[in-house]
């Protein structure tokens, strides 16, 4: 049986319930009927887009895949990296930089080589796979730049270099390996998902693959700009690309018995309602700036990515004696919830509440299964023991996520997490307040939407029902290599 994997990006549990409830999301509906419904699927951390994407991908969070946030700094480069926080940042950390490092370093260079994606194993299976506009698309197979629009000729001038993919890539319409009269001009937000819809609609039709990758966006756009709450709107455009897949399949029920079907949010969404002074609160620390100006006297590299940011030490030989420095500014931070860094072995976990440290290795157990060595105050993340397990419902499956992001080569030395309602602007000034955003380690953020029908689940979550967006990739693989 083909499988479909779609990704809503930022679907909200609560949202996709309220569209089926009032008869927007038919499809969804249709899935969620015929199979398993997950409201409480966990993020990776930072859950941000990218961190969630190579997440979905890989199966693995950063400590495997090394995607460590929006914005981050690369040491072995000495620059940011920026994969398009917003227009105004992208500006700072110049256009044609950003543009390189989402459409072709992301996934050349950034993206480990240690982790297979999930078109990398099914590519090695000789599986016919296929993907639309998602921002990890690495696979065994060689792309060119596309020349079928003005544009993109224009882009092919530009970047002059191949990538690899799955089979049938389809990337905005820089990359399309075969025509399908769609265009997504240029992947425009509230355009996306119609070309999604439109090329996977074609690929149906023409039996083009067995494994899709099919990407709508512009969820996470409507709702950063109008508020998680306003998602109903957004998910039933979703729907409307789902059912047009269907369609292409001959209906509904004929598309379900001859397709599986997964389809997941990367993350949640919040609302915010104030901005955090990120920037300003590390004043008296030389900052690294976004154009690079006078790096040789940096001491310090800030990254801001919506609901969560990052701070590097710069100095390799002072960095020991600054973390503690860096940690007592980042806590006294207005809007900070958590702050979080690595020292003498262990994370630590630190907010109003107190501290926390921890290890992988010990007696306690989280409901995914792992074990830790946890010591301190367990408050800090109002988290129980409960008969050997560590529950923590507000930061859902947070010792495994926060060491993750900590045990990544790429990641800072500190990370922060806002409180509920807070944002921490990007370096081109961009928040959403008033809107909606993502990032954190709480619960609203962080807990996404998971519904499939016509693949098996993995054993051990249908034994514990803990999912994280890393399931889905071995799920897959499994649908057409079963244990």
């Amino acid at each position: 049986m083909k499988l479909v994997l779609a990704v809503i990006d930022g679907l909200k549990p609560s949202m996709l319930e309220r569209a089926i409830a009032t008869g927007r999301a038919p499809a969804l509906k249709a899935i969620r009927d015929r199979g398993t419904y997950v409201d409480d699927c966990s993020a990776a951390f930072p859950s941000v887009t990218p961190v969630c994407a190579a997440t979905i991908a890989t199966g693995r969070l950063q400590d495997g895949h090394h995607i460590p946030s929006m914005n981050w700094y690369s040491r072995a480069e000495g620059r940011y990296v920026e994969y398009g926080s917003s227009f105004s940042a992208a500006r700072r950390f110049g256009i044609n930089r950003q543009l390189i490092d989402t459409i072709f370093n992301m996934n050349g260079e950034h993206l480990s080589q240690d982790v297979r994606t999930v078109f990398e194993a099914l590519d090695d299976a000789d599986v016919r796979t296929a993907g639309t506009t998602y921002l990890m698309y690495r696979g065994r197979h060689t792309h060119e730049v596309s020349r079928d629009f003005a544009l993109t000729r224009l882009a092919s001038t530009l970047f002059r270099r191949s990538v690899q993919g799955p089979r049938e890539l389809f990337y905005a319409d820089i990359f399309a390996s075969r025509k399908t009269g769609c265009w997504s001009q240029l992947g425009l937000p509230g355009v996306r998902d119609q070309h999604t819809g439109c090329v996977g609609s074609y690929l149906v039709e023409h039996d083009l693959f067995d494994f899709m990758l099919f990407s709508l966006p512009d969820n996470d756009t409507h709702s950063h700009k109008n508020g998680p709450h306003a998602q109903v709107a957004s998910i039933a455009t979703a729907d409307r690309e789902l059912e047009r897949l269907m369609h292409a399949g001959g209906g509904t029920d004929a598309f379900l018995d001859a397709h599986a079907v997964i389809v997941m949010a990367d993350h949640s969404h919040a609302p915010v309602e104030q901005t955090i002074d990120f920037v300003g609160a590390f004043e008296e620390w030389e900052v690294m700036q976004p154009s690079g100006a006078r790096g040789e006297h940096a001491e310090i590299a800030l990254c801001p990515a919506q609901r969560s940011a990052m701070v590097y030490a710069l100095l390799e030989e002072g960095r020991d004696a600054a973390l503690p420095r860096l940690v007592q500014t980042a806590r006294a931070i207005e809007g900070v919830d958590l702050v979080m860094w690595r020292a003498g072995g262990q994370a630590w976990i630190a907010g109003e509440r107190g501290e926390l440290r921890f290890a992988p290795g010990g007696e306690i157990r989280d409901p995914r299964g792992g074990r830790w060595h946890v010591e301190g105050e367990l408050d800090t993340l109002t988290a129980r023991i409960e008969d050997g397990t560590l529950r923590c419902e507000q930061y859902p499956d947070a010792l495994a996520r926060v060491w993750a992001a900590l045990d990544c080569p790429t990641s800072g030395d500190v990370l922060l997490s806002a409180a509920p309602a807070y944002e921490f602007p990007d370096w081109g000034g961009v928040a959403h307040v008033g809107g909606g955003s993502h990032g954190s380690l709480h619960r609203a953020d962080s807990l996404g939407a998971l519904l499939f029908c016509g693949v098996e689940p993995p054993p051990e979550r249908a034994r514990d029902g803990a999912w994280s967006i890393a399931d889905v990739t071995p799920m897959a693989v499994a649908h057409f290599h079963p244990r």
